[in-house]
C-alpha cells in the first residue's frame, strides 16, 4: 500500500506516453493521412447513397488541401534547420570575444 501512495518525481520536458511527434496526443498506433490514401478512399454505394462524382470531388479537394498542409510543413522545418545552423555558427563565433571578456573581469 505504501508502493501506491508514493508519487514518482516528475521527468522535466518527458513527452506523455501516447505522444506522436510533432507534439500531437495520439495513440502510437494512429499514423496520419496521406493526401493518395485520401484520393484513393471509395466508399460501399447504396440505394439512397451519396453521389460518388461528389464525393469523389471532395476527396480530391481534401487531399489537395493535405498535401498543401504538408508542404508548408516541410518548409517550415527547412527553415527552421537553416535558422539553428545560422545561430550555431553565431554562437561559435561570439564564444571567443566573450571568453576574453570573462578573462578581464
Amino acid at each position: 500500500m505504501r508502493n501506491l501512495l508514493r508519487t514518482r518525481p516528475k521527468r522535466r520536458n518527458a513527452e506523455p506516453p501516447n505522444s506522436a511527434p510533432g507534439g500531437a496526443y495520439r495513440s502510437t498506433s494512429y499514423l496520419p493521412l496521406r493526401p493518395w490514401q485520401v484520393r484513393s478512399r471509395r466508399f460501399a454505394t447504396r440505394r439512397r447513397g451519396l453521389d460518388p462524382a461528389e464525393v469523389a470531388a471532395f476527396l480530391d479537394r481534401v487531399a489537395g488541401d493535405l498535401a498543401a498542409a504538408y508542404a508548408e510543413i516541410a518548409r517550415s522545418r527547412d527553415e527552421t534547420a537553416r535558422i539553428k545552423h545560422a545561430l550555431r555558427e553565431w554562437q561559435s563565433r561570439q564564444a571567443p570575444s566573450m571568453r576574453d571578456l570573462a578573462g578581464r573581469s
